[in-house]
C-alpha cells in the first residue's frame, strides 16, 4: 500500500446530474402516464372480476355489472397532458 493510498482514503467524485431536455421530459412523463392508466385499469378489472358472478355448471360470466374499458392512447395522452400541465404550472409558481 502506498503512502498516498493511506493518506487518501476512496475520493468519491461527486455525482454530475445534467438537466433533462423538453423530449427527454415528455417521453418520461408519457411513460409515467401510460403506467398509472395501466395500473388503474388492471386495479378496476381486478375488483369487477372479483365481483362478477360466475354460471355453477358453465363457468361463464353472468354479472350485469360491466367490465371497466380498457384504456386507449387517448386516455394516455390525456393523462400525460394533465401531468405536463402540473409539471409547468409547478415551475411557474417558483418564479
Amino acid at each position: 500500500m502506498s503512502n498516498s493510498e493511506r493518506i487518501l482514503p476512496e475520493l468519491k467524485l461527486p455525482e454530475v446530474k445534467f438537466n433533462k431536455n423538453g423530449y427527454e421530459i415528455r417521453t418520461e412523463i408519457l411513460g409515467m402516464a401510460k403506467d398509472l392508466v395501466q395500473t388503474e385499469f388492471h386495479t378496476k378489472f381486478q375488483g369487477w372480476e372479483l365481483s362478477a358472478k360466475r354460471d355453477e355448471k358453465t363457468g361463464q360470466i353472468v354479472s350485469t355489472v360491466a367490465m371497466p374499458e380498457f384504456p386507449g392512447l387517448d386516455k394516455v395522452l390525456e393523462t400525460a397532458q394533465k401531468m405536463y400541465d402540473f409539471v409547468n404550472a409547478a415551475g411557474q409558481h417558483r418564479r
